[in-house]
């Protein structure tokens, strides 16, 4: 999902509910969820993506200086 960051896939599930999970694969580690929530409109809503996108630079920062 490029509006969060580069990497960053968006998995839908429908389960009664809808939600949307947002994870990156490209760590040897494993996949790393950066964010979860409900889906309750059609469009990501901004506070979404601002917290992935938060949570996304706090896991890539400590590989940065390593």
């Amino acid at each position: 999902m490029s509006t969060v960051g580069a990497g960053v896939r968006e998995l839908r599930i429908h389960a009664g509910r809808e939600y949307r999970v947002f994870y990156i694969t490209r760590f040897t580690e494993g996949v790393f969820v950066v964010h979860a929530s409900e889906k309750r409109t059609r469009r990501t809503p901004p506070a979404d993506i601002a917290i992935a996108r938060r949570r996304l630079r706090e896991l890539t920062r400590p590989r940065a200086l390593a």
